[in-house]
């Protein structure tokens, strides 16, 4: 056997933290699924103990209707990323290995993302919300095309991501929710469900990565910098991808300017400005990091000041033309 690289010792390094951290992650799965409800599609979509299925679906799909078609694009985007799960688990499973207490969590957390694609598919094809074979042709393609960011190699870098990743689908399940809450209550009730549920996942990768901080901060800091000045979406390697963010941002969903909350959300909590006794190349990643707002504002102020009204129109919300500011 050979002299391992530089880079080969690195992410062995960073492999035992994480083996390191299997009693933490039992600790806070407990506490997670003491917390949680567990829900299920069925729960949200069916008819109640004393409602007729047929008459069910038949006022689904009246309050459905009125559903504007900007809400329906950002509902297909977020669908569509939620659908994407395969390729987070196989990014998770590559680095918390397959004989460790890591994939129990990792088991769990795809078991729960998984209801999310569901319920919102079948809420789609339920009430004919989306032209549903485009929206299946999108699946499919995402999935082909893979996710494979550059990151992929550095476990840190990967819970970094998450960390963030999660707070962000959050925010646009969320926001999503209460659009569409004003035509459709229950619809806002099933968004409003999945944000919370990425709300706890957000919380528990968020304490994974202030535990890796604790244990290794010059790398964890060189890592989380690399993911904190911008993040691809999950769904970037969808068809359309651009175009459906663009829907998400001028509808107030999300955009740059939620993303710099998110950016200082975790340099307060990880409390970044504060850390000490750090090498040169935690020193370094630490400026780097705390410089990151600055620029993400003045990003989101030149969005905001250089935007102009659009029109848009998709094949999976049926070709129909809408105006945006």
């Amino acid at each position: 056997m050979g002299i391992a690289t530089e880079p080969e010792r690195e992410l062995y390094s960073k492999i035992e933290v994480l083996q390191d951290l299997e009693e933490k992650v039992g600790e806070l799965m407990e506490v997670h699924e003491r917390k949680r409800e567990l829900w299920f599609p069925s729960d949200l979509m069916g008819p109640g103990p004393d409602e007729s299925p047929d008459a069910h679906m038949a006022e689904l799909r009246a309050q459905a209707a009125g559903i504007p078609d900007h809400a329906r694009a950002a509902l297909a985007l977020n669908l569509l990323t939620e659908e994407g799960l395969p390729h987070f688990h196989r990014l998770l499973a590559v680095y918390l290995g397959d004989e460790s207490f890591w994939r129990k969590w990792n088991n769990l957390w795809t078991a729960e993302e998984d209801r999310h694609g569901q319920v919102l598919h079948d809420y789609a094809r339920d009430t004919r919300l989306l032209q549903q074979r485009k929206l299946e042709e999108m699946q499919f393609e995402y999935l082909r095309a893979g996710f494979h960011p550059a990151w992929d190699k550095d476990p840190y870098r990967v819970f970094a991501y998450t960390t963030v990743q999660e707070r962000a689908t959050q925010f646009s399940h969320s926001e999503t929710g209460k659009i569409v809450a004003e035509y459709e209550p229950r619809l806002g009730v099933i968004l409003s469900q999945v944000a919370k549920e990425e709300a706890r996942h957000y919380t528990f990768y968020r304490t994974v990565f202030e535990e890796i901080l604790k244990r290794d901060p010059d790398q964890a800091l060189h890592s989380a910098s690399f993911i904190l000045p911008a993040i691809d979406m999950p769904g970037v390697t969808m068809p359309g991808f651009k175009e459906l963010a663009d829907v998400i941002r001028r509808s107030g969903i999300y955009g740059p300017r939620d993303y710099l909350r998110i950016v200082q959300e975790q340099i307060r909590y990880w409390k970044i400005d504060n850390l000490d006794g750090l090498g040169e190349l935690g020193r370094k990643a630490q400026e780097k990091i705390l410089g990151i707002p600055a620029r993400l504002k003045r990003i989101a102020d030149h969005m905001e000041t250089k935007s102009k009204g659009k029109t848009f129109s998709f094949e999976v919300v049926f070709n129909r033309e809408f105006a945006m500011e």
